[in-house]
């Protein structure tokens, strides 16, 4: 039996013109989208396949970096929803697919600056603010500092980096909530996303993390490496890693005197110092040698923080369980070989909410901002939020013609 064909309109002129601007729009919203991970829109990224649209139905279809990448479904969700701002819910659709390894290579290369780029981006012409967190000994709370410190500044707007370079002790990604419990309620860190040789670090609290936990599968291992591939590892965190362009980048030391801090001094000679210590005499002796070394390798101490400064009770007085003075004693001994003197930048006090933040991966800055603990944390914050990123002292790479 012969059937009728179909009957097929032909676009009037103006519905393909308004098909076209429609197309505009929609590229537009697409501007919008921003990569979780590289934290840059996808139409920059070329993350953008096409926009073809027809009758008022756009379709989108969107290259992902590799297969299996833990944001795709957040990307899909972010494109729909920008189509259908402009087209209504219902008339858009989605097309995945992956990007070939050229275009992967392309990315890199572009993120990078060009092919021959992967180098240190935080070298001395940088204007990121660099801080290496150190202390004299383990066991006072640096990294808990560290942590809070960097979201304390993400949440003042400031792009934001943290390399967990305490390689043996790694704590960072715990401290963070960055850690997947699914495997048999093991704590296992949250593994960053590889494009090609360009490693993306994953993001908590809007702070770009790295740490050499989120690169091994059990939790219960211990890393037992020597001096050269500490530094390697240490160097290739600062050139491998994608941070983009950050205002300030945190490095969360090691304990002591050992090889990490002598790699970061050689890699990062300009980076500030902050020596984290306890209040108990005792401690000032090992903490004023961090110091030291770093001034060693080229690096100034920009200040001293007291960490379990004693236990407020409820009447209003302090108990200073671990003594009293020692942050002031390190600041006013690391203060004899420097220009400028060394202050006392904060006295953190004792806190459970502090401790029981960093055991849910919640930093108290944002549990409690109003925790003791958490207002001496953010006044650091705020000193260092307001040291503007200059270009004083720094080569342009231009010389003036006369």
């Amino acid at each position: 039996m012969h059937r009728p064909r179909p009957i097929r309109r032909r676009a009037s002129p103006r519905r393909r013109v308004s098909d076209a601007r429609v197309n505009e729009r929609v590229l537009a919203a697409l501007a919008g989208v921003i990569d979780p991970e590289i934290r840059k829109p996808i139409t920059e990224l070329d993350m953008v396949d096409s926009v073809t649209v027809a009758d008022g139905h756009a379709t989108v279809g969107i290259r992902l970096t590799i297969a299996g990448c833990p944001a795709a479904a957040r990307i899909e969700a972010d494109v729909l929803h920008a189509a259908e701002s402009v087209t209504g819910v219902g008339n858009a659709t989605v097309e995945v697919t992956v990007m070939t390894r050229e275009q992967r290579q392309a990315l890199t290369e572009k993120l990078r600056g060009g092919a021959a780029a992967r180098s240190n981006p935080f070298g001395p012409d940088s204007l990121t603010r660099v801080y290496a967190v150190t202390s004299g000994k383990g066991g006072v709370g640096k990294s808990t500092i560290t942590a809070n410190l960097g979201v304390a500044l993400a949440h003042r707007g400031l792009r934001v980096g943290i390399i967990d370079a305490d390689v043996y002790g790694f704590s960072i990604p715990g401290l963070l909530g960055l850690v997947d419990t699914s495997v048999g309620g093991s704590r296992l860190a949250v593994k960053p996303t590889q494009v090609g040789e360009m490693i993306l670090p994953p993001v908590a609290h809007d702070v770009k993390v790295i740490s050499i936990g989120m690169f091994i599968d059990d939790p219960a291992a211990a890393v037992a490496w020597r001096g050269p591939m500490l530094h390697r590892t240490i160097s290739q965190f600062l050139t491998d890693v994608y941070f983009g362009d950050l205002d300030i980048l945190l490095l969360d030391l090691p304990p002591g005197t050992g090889d990490v801090a002598i790699s970061v001094g050689q890699l990062l000679p300009h980076a500030d110092v902050l020596v984290v210590t306890t209040p108990q005499p005792a401690a000032a002796d090992v903490a004023e040698r961090s110091g030291i070394v770093a001034r060693q390798t080229g690096q100034s101490i920009y200040g001293v923080i007291e960490n379990m400064s004693g236990l407020p009770q409820s009447d209003g007085s302090v108990l200073d369980l671990f003594g009293s003075g020692g942050g002031a004693e390190v600041a006013r001994r690391l203060s004899a070989g420097q220009d400028s003197p060394v202050p006392v930048l904060a006295q953190v006090p004792l806190s459970v909410s502090l401790r029981s933040g960093g055991d849910a991966g919640t930093p108290v800055v944002l549990s409690d901002p109003t925790d003791p603990a958490a207002v001496a944390i953010q006044a650091v914050a705020q000193r260092l939020a307001t040291r503007a990123r200059g270009l004083a002292g720094l080569s342009l790479g231009i010389s003036p013609r006369i």
